[in-house]
């Protein structure tokens, strides 16, 4: 990252912190409407090394909230379409590729290849979640994990905490009891306090994906990064 692309961030935070972002690392899992945008911020801001994690590619679907979905990115990697965003706004950016399904199997090994300082949870399968966390915890590094941004409109409802005192949020229900299953605490979480809003279709039955809007996962994204920023730099 260039001098002029970083003197406004500079500005505002100085140069140790600026150099405490370019020397950290943080491990992020999901390239979707959350942590695309996630993604966006870490590198903006300038961290150094981000390690990337998804197996998906994008579907018409996404269109109207990830940021890396285009109706000319259909059908391509994440992976590869979030390394190739990345290094367009700082080519001096490590990025490290896993692209896969991270799950019991293969999270240690991602862990050890990455090494990183920090962690970001934006996946949407609680084993992957319970995984990630798990690891995390065994080897002490910090994470902070999202629990569900769909069927969202009010994106001012977004807290960060414990999770253990969440509320509302089925997701954060849902993980609240598998972690305490696995005798894990102590974890950093973002949720929403907003009754989730029901799924308008017009079959009336059945089981449906998430509903979404374009700026409520971009907001729960962003305020993940954000944490993490600060945390990073209150830590130097």
């Amino acid at each position: 990252m260039t001098s002029e692309q970083s003197k406004r961030t500079e500005a505002l935070i100085g140069a140790d912190a600026l150099t405490c972002l370019r020397m950290s690392s943080v491990l992020l899992f999901g390239l979707g409407g959350v942590g695309g945008y996630a993604l966006e911020a870490l590198v903006r801001a300038g961290v150094g090394q981000i390690g990337i994690v998804d197996f998906d590619v994008i579907s018409e679907s996404n269109t109207n909230r990830q940021i890396l979905a285009t109706l000319d990115s259909v059908g391509k990697k994440k992976t590869e379409l979030a390394l190739d965003r990345a290094k367009s706004i700082d080519p001096d950016v490590e990025v490290l590729v896993f692209d896969c399904f991270a799950d019991e199997s293969n999270i240690a090994s991602i862990f050890e290849q990455a090494r990183p300082g920090y962690v970001i949870d934006a996946v949407d399968t609680v084993s992957s979640k319970l995984a990630i966390i798990s690891e995390a915890k065994k080897r002490g590094v910090r994470v902070l994990s999202c629990m569900g941004t769909g069927n969202k409109l009010d994106a001012t409802k977004f807290m960060i905490g414990d999770v253990s005192k969440s509320s509302i949020c089925p997701l954060a229900r849902v993980m609240r009891a598998e972690l305490r299953k696995k005798g894990i605490s102590g974890v950093e979480a973002l949720w929403s306090t907003e009754i989730p809003h029901s799924v308008v279709t017009d079959a009336g039955h059945g089981r449906h994906a998430p509903a979404s809007i374009s700026y409520v996962p971009a907001v729960a994204g962003l305020l993940l990064a954000g944490h993490v920023i600060r945390s990073m730099i209150a830590l130097s």
